[in-house]
C-alpha cells in the first residue's frame, strides 16, 4: 500500500463525532432524495434551508482548517454543478436547475468524507476497505462495458482508473475511499428515485456514461482534493491580510501623529518670525530717533 496510507498495527481512538456525522448525513441522502422526487420548486427550496442549518450545525464542533475546507468544497463544487449541469449538460435535474438542497449538501457529503477518513474504523482497516472499494468499483466498471448494462459507461471505467490514481498517488486516500461510500449511496439513490439523470453520452468526450457512472466517486474526489490543498494557503492568505490591515492601520495612526507634530512645528516658527519681525522693527524705530542717548557699556 502507498506510503500515505496510516500505519498498520496501531490502536486508532473512536470518536462518536465521526460516526453520528456520517450516519446523520446517510440518513438525511434518503429522507431528503425521497422527499424531492415529489416535492414542488418552493419545497426543492425549504429543502436547501434544512440542509444549510444542518451543515452549520455540524461544523460547529470542527476545527477552523476543516470549516475552511468545507466552505471551498461548497463553492467548488456549485460552480462545478453550474458548469456540469446547465452549461454542458452532462446530467439534468428535475426542474432543470440545481436545487437549492445541493450546495450544502455538498458541505455535508465532504464532512462525511474526512469524518469517515479520520475514524477508528477507516483508519484500523484501511487495507481492508481499499481492497473492498477497488473491487467493487472494478466489477462495476467492467459490467457497464461489457455489453450487459443497459446503458454503456464507458466514460465511468475511465473515471474508475482516475479514481486509481486518486487512491494510490493521492495524499489523502482515506478521504477519497470515504468518498466513495457517500458518494455511490447518494448517487445510487438520486439516479434511482429519478431527483436527476446521467445523459447517455458525455458531452465532452463523447463516450458512454452510465447513470450514474461506476467512476462517478472521482468527481467528488477532485472536490476533495480542492479543498483540502486551497484551506491552508486561503487561511494563511485571510491571516496575511489581517496582520497587513492591522499595520496599516498602526501607520495611519503614526503618520496622524506625525502631522500633529508638524502642525505645532509650524505654529511655533510662526510665532518665532513674528518675535523677529517685531524686534527688528524696534531696533529700526530706535536707529531713526535722533534724541536716542545710547551710553556707553565701559562707564565707572
Amino acid at each position: 500500500m502507498p506510503r500515505h496510507f496510516p500505519e498498520i498495527n496501531v490502536a486508532y481512538a473512536h470518536r462518536k463525532r465521526d460516526y453520528f456525522i456520517a450516519a446523520f448525513t446517510f440518513f438525511c441522502v434518503v429522507v431528503c432524495l425521497i422527499s424531492e422526487v415529489s416535492a414542488s420548486l418552493e419545497k426543492q427550496n425549504a429543502l436547501g434551508v434544512v440542509a444549510l442549518v444542518f451543515l452549520i450545525g455540524l461544523l460547529l464542533g470542527e476545527n477552523r482548517e476543516a470549516r475552511m475546507q468545507v466552505v471551498i468544497a461548497v463553492v467548488f463544487a456549485t460552480i462545478g454543478e453550474h458548469f456540469a449541469s446547465l452549461y454542458m449538460g452532462g446530467y439534468t435535474y428535475r426542474f432543470e436547475n440545481v436545487p437549492a438542497y445541493v450546495p450544502p449538501g455538498h458541505g455535508m457529503v465532504y464532512l462525511t468524507a474526512i469524518a469517515l477518513a479520520r475514524s477508528g474504523l477507516f483508519l484500523r482497516y484501511a487495507r481492508e476497505i481499499a481492497t473492498f472499494v477497488v473491487l467493487v468499483c472494478g466489477a462495476w466498471s467492467i459490467w457497464g462495458i461489457s455489453g450487459y448494462a443497459e446503458q454503456g459507461d464507458s466514460l465511468g471505467a475511465l473515471l474508475f482508473c482516475v479514481f486509481l490514481a486518486y487512491l494510490f498517488k493521492g495524499r489523502s486516500p482515506m478521504v477519497y475511499l470515504a468518498a466513495f461510500f457517500i458518494t455511490t449511496w447518494l448517487e445510487l439513490i438520486g439516479t434511482a428515485v429519478g431527483a436527476w439523470k446521467w445523459a447517455a453520452i458525455e458531452p465532452v468526450l463523447g463516450l458512454s456514461q452510465g447513470n450514474p457512472p461506476s467512476g462517478v466517486a472521482v468527481w467528488y474526489c477532485l472536490v476533495d482534493a480542492v479543498a483540502i490543498g486551497g484551506a491552508a494557503p486561503l487561511l494563511s492568505g485571510l491571516k496575511n491580510a489581517r496582520k497587513w490591515f492591522k499595520s496599516g492601520g498602526s501607520s495611519l495612526r503614526r503618520v496622524g501623529r506625525f502631522s500633529v507634530f508638524l502642525d505645532l512645528r509650524e505654529h511655533a516658527r510662526e510665532d518665532f518670525q513674528a518675535q523677529i519681525l517685531l524686534v527688528s522693527q524696534a531696533i529700526n524705530t530706535s536707529l531713526k530717533n535722533p534724541n536716542l542717548v545710547v551710553e556707553s557699556l565701559d562707564k565707572p
